[in-house]
C-alpha cells in the first residue's frame, strides 16, 4: 500500500513539475507610420545639399523585443538598415530620391521574425515635379520556375505609384535578352498586367518603364522566370 502511494506521489510530482512544451509567441507585423505611403516627405532636416536625416516611425508589435528598419534606394537597389529596440529611427539618406521602407518585427524568445508591409516615398529635393516610383514587380518572382497557361502565356504583374499622382503610361519589355530590349508596348495607367506569349524550357527578362505626364520616367530594374 506504501508502494502505491509513493509511486503516486512521485506521478503527481512530475506532472505538476513538467514545463510546458508549448513555443514561444511569434512577434507580429508593425504598422508603418511614417513617412506615409505614396508621399513626399518634407519634414526631414537638412544635412548638407544631398542629405537629409529623416525620423521613420511605426507603431509597436506584439511579442517584439527588437526592430530592423530596412530602407532601400530605389534608384540604386543599395538598402540602409537600422536595428533599435525602440518605434523610431533616425537615418540620413539622398534628397530628391525614392525610396522603400520596411521594418522587421524580432522576438528573442522566438526563433521567427515578422515583416511589416513596404511603403514608397520620395524624400524631398528641389524638385517641383517628381518621377513616378519604379514599377514594383510582382509576378512572376525573379528567378522562379513558372508554368505557362493553354494558350502559351504567362501573366506580368507589377504595381505602379506616383508622389504627383498623374502616370501616363508603362511599358512593357519582354525578351530573351538581359537586359530585355523588346518592347510589347505601352499600357495607360490603370493596367498593370500584361500577357506574354512564351516557350517552354526558356529563360525570359522583363522590365517595365514608367512615365508620368511631365515626362518623367523611372525603370523597375530587369525580374527574370524560366518557363517549365
Amino acid at each position: 500500500m506504501i508502494r502505491k502511494v509513493l509511486l503516486w506521489s512521485i506521478g503527481i510530482l512530475l506532472v505538476s513539475c513538467g514545463g510546458n512544451d508549448d513555443p514561444s509567441p511569434a512577434p507580429e507585423g508593425a504598422n508603418l507610420v511614417f513617412p506615409e505611403e505614396n508621399s513626399e516627405c518634407t519634414t526631414g532636416v537638412s544635412v548638407n545639399e544631398t542629405l537629409s536625416q529623416v525620423t521613420f516611425q511605426w507603431m509597436a508589435s506584439s511579442n517584439t523585443d527588437s526592430y530592423t528598419l530596412s530602407v532601400v534606394n530605389l534608384d540604386t537597389n543599395v538598402p540602409q538598415t537600422i536595428s533599435t529596440a525602440a518605434t523610431s529611427a533616425n537615418l540620413s539618406i539622398a534628397k530628391g530620391t525614392p525610396f522603400s521602407w520596411s521594418v522587421t518585427s524580432i522576438s528573442s524568445d522566438s526563433d521567427q521574425t515578422a515583416v511589416s508591409e513596404t511603403w514608397l516615398f520620395y524624400n524631398a529635393g528641389a524638385e517641383t515635379s517628381y518621377a513616378p516610383f519604379p514599377a514594383q514587380l510582382v509576378n512572376p518572382i525573379s528567378g522562379s520556375t513558372v508554368q505557362k497557361d493553354l494558350a502559351n502565356e504567362v501573366l506580368l504583374e507589377w504595381q505602379g505609384a506616383d508622389v504627383d499622382g498623374d502616370i501616363a503610361t508603362f511599358e512593357v519589355f519582354f525578351s530573351e535578352d538581359n537586359p530585355p530590349t523588346t518592347s510589347m508596348g505601352t499600357l495607360g495607367p490603370g493596367t498593370m498586367e500584361f500577357s506574354v506569349s512564351v516557350t517552354s524550357d526558356t529563360v525570359y527578362y522583363w522590365s517595365v518603364l514608367t512615365t508620368d505626364a511631365e515626362g518623367n520616367s523611372s525603370n523597375s530594374g530587369v525580374f527574370d522566370f524560366k518557363v517549365f
